[in-house]
Order: C-alpha cells, then structure tokens, then sequence
C-alpha cells in the first residue's frame, strides 16, 4: 500500500512538473501528451476509474472551445484578421500610432476570438509590419503578446480559462463584459504607458517615410457568411443565450460549405489544447479524491489571497491547471470570487515569457522569422505591468 502511495504522488507530481516546464527532459512530449499520459497511469493505479476519468470531463468547455476554433479557422481562412489590422493601421503610421493601434486592436479581438488565435495571426503581421516601416519589433511583439492576455480578460470567450470559469460559474456573458472590461481597458492604457516608458522610440508621433501595405487576400463569399454568422453568434452571447449551445450551432452553419474543404479548417482546431484539456479534467478529480486542495482552502479566503496564490499558481503550473485546481474551492454562487480568479488567472500570464500560451506563440513565432524575444526583455516589461493590473483587479473588483 505504501508503494502504491507514493507511486500515485509520484506520478501527479511530475506530471504536474511537466505541465510546469512544458515539457520533460529527455523526451518528446508536450502539455497535451503530459496531461494525457499522467492521467493513464493514475487510472491504471486505481485512483479513478475510466468510467469516473470520462465523467470528469466537462463536455460544454470542450465543446464551446473547438466551437470557437471552428469560427476562428472560418475567419482566418476568410482574410479577416490581416483586414482588420488594415483598417485600424489605416488611421496611422507613426511609431506611437502603430503602438496604440496594434494594442487596442489585438486586445478588442482578443475578447471576442480566442487570444491564442490573435497571437498566433498577428505576430507575423506585426513583423512584416516592423520590417516595412523600419522600427525595432520588440516592444510591437510585447504589446501584442500583452494586450491579447489583458484584452481576453473581457469576456467568457477570450480565452481557455475564462471559457472553463463560465461553464462552472453560470455567470452570464454581459454580466461578466460588464464587470471587467474596465480592467481590460484600462490594462490596455497602462501597457501603452509603460512601453512608451521602457522603448523611447516608440514615442514619436510623426509618421514613418516607409510605406507599409498588406497584401490582404479577401474571399468574399465565405468572409460575408463567417462576419454574419459571427455577429449573430455575438448577440446570441449578450443576449443570454448559452454559450456552448450557440457556439456550436454557429460553428455548423460554418462547416455547411461548397467552397472550403473540411480538412483545412479540421487541420486549424488546436488538438493539443483539447486533449490538454481533458487530461486536466481528470488530474482535477484525481486531486479532490486525494483531498490535496485542502490546504489552498485557507489561502483563498480573501481577495487577496486569492489573487496571489492564483497568480502564483498560474506562473508555477500555468493558468488553466491553476484553474482547475482552485475552482472547487470556489461556491458556484460567489460571482466575486469567480471574477478574481479569471482576471488573475489570465493577468498573471504576462508575468514570465512561459506565462501564458499567447506569449510563448509570440516568442516562437518571432523566432522562427529570425527575432529573439528573450525572458529578461519580457519580464522587465512583463513584471511592472503584471504588478499594476492586479492591482487594478483588486481595487476595481474587490
């Protein structure tokens, strides 16, 4: 029996050491094989059952999220994230300018799309961008990286953590827009101040020489239906409806095609997040039948507290475990607490480079087209601003 103990804790402590590192060293595995693999062998020790370990798994979280990569997929393929940036890069192209409008623009979008999505399409333009007005990429990558954490804080739809918080709160879309886009608004403003602080060469308000255009390629058939049945999803959203519902019907009204083969927009859904997602549901169980939450049961019992051992916890292990582990913690009723744990959740993801899935697409993404975004040169612009939208947090919320 002893062996069989330390065998079950041994197992969910480098499982969860894996999901914290992202990785286990000396072999190939991700988050999402991490997740998966752990919960296997805690099933094979006999913690849960299959039956149980199946059970665990929220279907309206799994469900709303490949929902979304659906629309996402849609609109990708459709040419609306490079036109959007169009748009708003329309109305300037001084090196301020671009700052303000790259931040407001992926953060609006981040709160209404996932913010994965925005960092994944908008790191490359934003490079291209860079490149043809002849400023330095770094603080651009950095509003990006930040404004799609603190712009998804907005709604239920922004991102991986809020969607999870929605299904086990019940909190509706407009009451949870309305208690926090204040924070995300004014989280926006803030990282505006602080690169303007950190990056003097972003401070000119006169235009650059250069001339930047996209070559944005519209598909007009598919880019109408996706903006109408989008906008329809969105006032579903606020008008109460639920979310996972509407989601989905959305999502297959988009996959009723003639034009767009089902294999490019299946290839776009990110597998990996949905079975990360669901080895986390069972790792969640595992953890309330060993009844090792007992000691966070303490630690949570003021605003405070909360906010920081969430934001701990989603710099240890990452945000949507951190999630998972505090929310039974956390009466269904006590809409306050829920609204802490989903800002601090998804603020603190701009702490570290390996924060937030959004800042590691940003990194890669920028390397792989020949620019490093080091940890140092995020924390010290991720540091201050983690810092100063907590505490906005607290004071607006609390």
């Amino acid at each position: 029996m002893i062996v069989l103990k330390y065998g079950i804790y041994s197992v969910l402590g480098l499982t969860y050491l894996g999901l914290a590192l992202g990785s286990l060293p000396g072999l190939r595995m991700n988050r999402a094989t991490i997740a998966l693999v752990g919960s296997a062998f805690l099933i094979a020790l006999g913690v849960v059952t299959l039956q149980e370990a199946w059970e665990a798994i929220d279907a309206k979280t799994i469900v709303f999220l490949l929902s979304m990569m659906i629309i996402n997929a849609n609109l990708s393929y459709a040419g609306f994230f490079p036109q959007a940036l169009s748009v708003l890069l329309s109305f300037t192209r001084s090196p301020l300018g671009v700052l303000i409008a790259l931040t407001f623009g992926s953060g609006i979008l981040s709160a209404i799309f996932l913010n994965d999505t925005i960092a994944l399409v908008f790191t490359p333009l934003t490079l291209s961008l860079t490149q043809a007005l002849g400023l330095n990429p770094i603080p651009y990558l950095l509003a990006v990286a930040g404004a799609t954490n603190i712009g998804s804080v907005a709604t239920l739809s922004g991102n991986p953590q809020n969607i999870l918080i929605g299904s086990f709160s019940g909190i509706g879309y407009l009451e949870f827009l309305q208690a926090l886009i204040p924070v995300a608004l004014i989280g926006l403003i803030i990282q505006i101040g602080l690169l303007w602080l950190l990056y003097p060469d972003v401070r000119s308000l006169q235009a650059c020489d250069r001339l930047f255009t996209t070559k944005t390629r519209i598909f007009k058939p598919l880019y109408q239906k996706t903006l109408i049945i989008t906008t329809g999803l969105l006032i579903a959203f606020v008008a109460g409806l639920p979310l996972t519902e509407s989601a989905l019907v959305a999502a297959s009204l988009l996959l009723i095609t003639r034009r767009v083969k089902p294999q490019r927009i299946l290839k776009k859904v990110d597998w990996n997040l949905l079975v990360m997602f669901s080895g986390l549901f069972i790792l969640t169980r595992v953890t309330q039948k060993l009844n090792l939450l007992q000691p966070f049961t303490h630690a949570i019992n003021s605003a405070a507290s909360l906010l920081g051992v969430t934001a701990i916890l989603s710099n240890l292990i990452s945000n949507v475990p951190a999630v998972l582990l505090l929310q039974p913690l956390i009466p269904k009723t006590d809409t306050h607490s829920w609204l802490l744990l989903a800002a601090a959740s998804t603020l603190a993801g701009n702490l570290t480079l390996f924060g937030s899935v959004a800042n590691l697409i940003v990194a890669e993404a920028a390397n792989e087209l020949g620019y490093k975004l080091t940890f140092w040169e995020h924390l010290r612009f991720g540091a201050p601003l983690t810092v100063c939208t907590l505490l906005l947090v607290y004071m607006w919320v609390h």
